[in-house]
């Protein structure tokens, strides 16, 4: 498919390297996309909705996994101290697979629900229920045990995965969940004592006699691989329905972005549109398998959908750590020259802002960036100037949307680092308001994102309802407010709900934000309203200054007032000592947050 463009007149020298990188970007597109190429694409009918998909696509994340076994004895799995070869898991998983199917009864349609840290047996647990052709239930770690108990109600597993905490957590609701449905337990890293149909990992996962191949499974491109809940904002969360076929297609997605930014640069630096790059002092090798670290957890999409997937098909290494510890991070990446780091913004500003940055050896980084929340543009620039030969990189998506709905990167990147990228080609994309009527397209224009593809879930599980809600003929509303510019990049102005509505103006979060991690004394940051009686609401900003700074509302609103207009400027203003709350993804958690300040 071409990429489709509005084009205006730019000025300026900067706005010209702006255009011809795009030029290249386009060109690159239309290359990887043209028929007989790898990422040809054509269009199907699923579910009643037209979609495009990749000719050339895996039918299935078995097929993604069969495809692994080229891999053999490459290094696939680090955690900690612990390392594993691509033919050590696949061992595990033929082993765990035989077992579910075997003694569990678990095949196409089931569910097998995992419940644990970012451990390896994760990573078994995943893929050997993906190839019975059973769905994968993530469960929050963090959740308490009635929410864990609402989780497993609603998706009803055959078996349940978990570790030693997560096990504690779940023992005091089994009998009652046992009552409504089947579900047997096996215990991961533990060696507390099991009530019945309860087993050890180790006793039960043997790779000295697993068998040769995978069992048998019958299993169609559209059938469930994954339930992931989202967090929701009221009420119970939901189960979105992931597909075999929407992660398919957001693995190829993901690299389809990637190579075409990559060649895109190659094609302006060729055309002397771009200067070529400075040497590296050690360049690296393009046929090395590239080393992914994982900071957030896999029962997200960012860390299995966006990570681990693509990296198991590269033939990758995937790090994973006990804990979020920017320290040890920098400790592994050094350790085991992680190329790719991808977390939650936070993540790579304490990365970068940590003693350690300039004691490490962290050459072998190569891209920076992740997801989850917009990454501020001051951040942006601070990736591009602190890697040696690397860049920076975003995405933007959801759980709805198994993964990435736009990528940016590199030189596109650092030119608009306000903009989260271009919408990855299996998808459509529009923009319409709060009647739900579709906008004409403007770079000015400001609406709803809505989005159509292969790569958009299935639905909700048990709630119909909230699915025909989400989803209207085949278009997702994301909730997010966004703009798209002449060039068909998107740019995210915030979340719907997460907009402060100020005397009839409408105040985004993320604009405040952006300003107030401008100040070098700003460690971290979250803007919110809080309601007044005149205005309806006013802004107010929580704000964790880095040790040692000293900084007032006086002076800080003095900064800002040359960056945003007066009415945006925090009325009210907390300065804390303690790091702001964080969900288990990382991510501020606002209403908590206001929770605790305001009291609702």
């Amino acid at each position: 498919m071409t990429a489709r463009v509005r084009r205006v007149r730019r000025r300026g020298p900067g706005a010209a390297i702006i255009l011809d990188v795009i030029k290249h970007f386009d060109a690159a597109w239309n290359e990887l996309t043209a028929e007989g190429a790898g990422f040809a694409m054509s269009e199907i009918e699923v579910r009643g909705v037209p979609m495009r998909v990749f000719t050339g696509a895996p039918p299935t994340m078995r097929s993604i996994w069969e495809l692994a076994a080229l891999h053999g004895d490459k290094k696939y799995v680090v955690f900690e101290d612990e390392h594993y070869t691509y033919a050590e898991i696949g061992a595990l998983v033929r082993s765990l697979a035989h077992l579910l199917r075997d003694e569990h009864g678990v095949g196409a349609g089931d569910r097998v629900a995992i419940a644990m840290r970012n451990y390896p047996e994760w990573v078994v647990a995943y893929w050997a229920t993906v190839c019975v052709g059973a769905a994968v239930v993530g469960m929050n770690a963090w959740w308490t045990t009635q929410e864990m108990a609402y989780a497993l109600g609603d998706s009803t597993p055959k078996v349940l995965i978990a570790d030693d905490e997560r096990v504690e957590r779940v023992l005091p609701v089994l009998d009652e969940l046992r009552a409504a449905a089947p579900l047997d337990l096996i215990s991961v890293r533990s060696e507390r004592d099991l009530p019945d149909r309860a087993w050890h990992w180790s006793d039960v996962v043997d790779t000295a006699d697993a068998p040769a191949g995978l069992p048998d499974a019958d299993i169609d491109p559209d059938d469930d691989v994954t339930i992931f809940y989202t967090s929701g904002t009221t009420g119970f969360p939901k189960g979105a329905q992931l597909t075999h076929r929407g992660s398919v297609h957001n693995i190829m997605d993901l690299g389809f972005m990637a190579m075409a930014s990559a060649l895109a640069e190659a094609k302006a630096v060729e055309a002397g549109d771009l200067p070529a790059p400075a040497p590296s002092a050690e360049p690296a090798d393009p046929a090395a398998p590239p080393v992914f670290m994982a900071p957030t957890p896999l029962f997200h999409v960012t860390a299995n959908n966006c990570l681990l997937q693509p990296c198991t098909l590269a033939g990758g290494t995937i790090v994973f750590m006990y804990k979020w510890d920017p320290a040890r991070a920098l400790e592994l990446i050094e350790r085991e020259r992680v190329t790719n780091f991808s977390g939650v913004p936070t993540m790579a500003r304490e990365l970068l802002m940590h003693p350690d940055w300039s004691r490490r050896d962290t050459s072998s980084v190569k891209g920076m960036g992740g997801g989850g929340a917009a990454i501020q543009p001051d951040l942006v620039d601070k990736i591009d100037k602190s890697l040696d030969g690397g860049a920076p990189s975003t995405g933007y998506g959801l759980t709805e949307t198994h993964g990435i709905v736009t990528a940016n990167a590199a030189k596109l990147y650092t030119d608009k680092p306000a903009s989260c990228g271009r919408v990855v080609p299996t998808l459509d994309a529009r923009l319409v308001d709060e009647f739900g009527d579709v906008l004409e397209p403007g770079p000015d224009v400001v609406g709803q994102l809505c989005v159509r593809g292969s790569i958009v879930i299935k639905g909700y599980l048990n709630r119909p309802e909230a699915t025909a809600d989400a989803i209207r003929d085949g278009w997702f509303n994301t909730g997010d407010i966004a703009r798209i510019d002449e060039d068909g990049f998107v740019f995210i102005v915030d979340r719907a709900k997460d907009m402060v509505l100020r005397g009839g103006e409408n105040i985004y979060c993320s604009e405040v934000e952006s300003a107030i991690y401008e100040h070098p004394d700003v460690a971290e940051a979250a803007v919110f309203g809080i309601p007044d009686d005149r205005l309806g609401e006013t802004v107010a900003a929580a704000i964790v200054l880095r040790p040692g700074a000293e900084l007032s509302v006086d002076e800080l609103s003095e900064f800002l007032a040359d960056r945003i207009a007066r009415f945006k400027l925090p009325e009210t203003v907390w300065f804390r000592d303690q790091p702001l709350p964080r969900n288990a993804n990382g991510k501020f958690v606002k209403r908590e947050l206001r929770a605790e300040l305001i009291g609702g």
